[in-house]
Parts: structure tokens; sequence; C-alpha cells
């Protein structure tokens, strides 16, 4: 199974709704980078959930509960089982952290979604405790 990063403005949709809510379809992505990575999204997938806006941080994560389908609105990912995080990793930690620092997201502040590698998902799991 692969780990991936979807971000998501607070004010527009934030973990707290996820939770609320249990389950949400991730779509409204254009970036061809981004829609790249989601379609490539499987069922069972470990998400990274980011808030940008403000808080810029990982803030919790949550589970593909589908492999990526395609729609006439593009491509979607039905996302569930929202875990929010105690202590967040920040932007600014990520881009100071030198196994972190490189990750697409320190270098393309406008990617929504990217995949994260074994070893960043090593490092981030040391950094968030988890």
């Amino acid at each position: 199974m692969a780990t991936w990063l979807f971000k998501s403005e607070p004010d527009e949709y934030s973990i707290d709704h996820l939770i609320e809510e249990k389950s949400t379809d991730w779509n409204g992505v254009s970036n061809p980078v981004a829609l790249k990575y989601l379609r490539a999204v499987k069922k069972g997938d470990r998400i990274f959930f980011y808030h940008t806006g403000k808080v810029k941080a990982i803030v919790g994560e949550m589970l593909s509960k589908q492999d990526a389908k395609l729609t006439e609105e593009g491509p979607l990912v039905t996302v569930h089982k929202p875990v929010r995080y105690e202590r967040i990793l920040t932007l600014a930690e990520v881009k100071a952290d030198p196994v972190l620092k490189d990750w697409e997201l320190a270098r393309l502040p406008r990617l929504s979604v990217m995949p994260v590698s074994e070893i960043q998902l090593a490092r981030i799991t040391e950094l968030l405790n988890l």
C-alpha cells in the first residue's frame, strides 16, 4: 500500500469536518501532476491530511475507502477513518528537516496531492511520535 498527502484549506474543508462526517469524496483537483497522483490512489492507502492557509501542517490522517475512480468531474477518491493528531507537523519543520526538505511538500506549494516515500513516512512517523 502507498502513502499520500492531500491538502485542504481548513476554512473550506478541515480534518474536523471529516471527523464529523466520517467519510467524504476527495475531488476538485486541477493540477495535472496532482491529478496523476490522485488517479493512482488505491483502496486502503494511508493519506496524511494537510491544512493549508494559516496553519500549513500535517494535522491528521485518513484511509482511502476505494481505488480512485473517474467521474464526469474528474478523478475521485472516497476517504474515511479520519484521525486528528495531537501533535501537528508544520511546513517549517518539514523544510528544516534534512530528510524532508526536498519533498514535494517543501518544494511545490501548489501541489495538492503527492506521494509520501517510505523514507519520508518513517521520518514523519518519528517526528509525530506515531
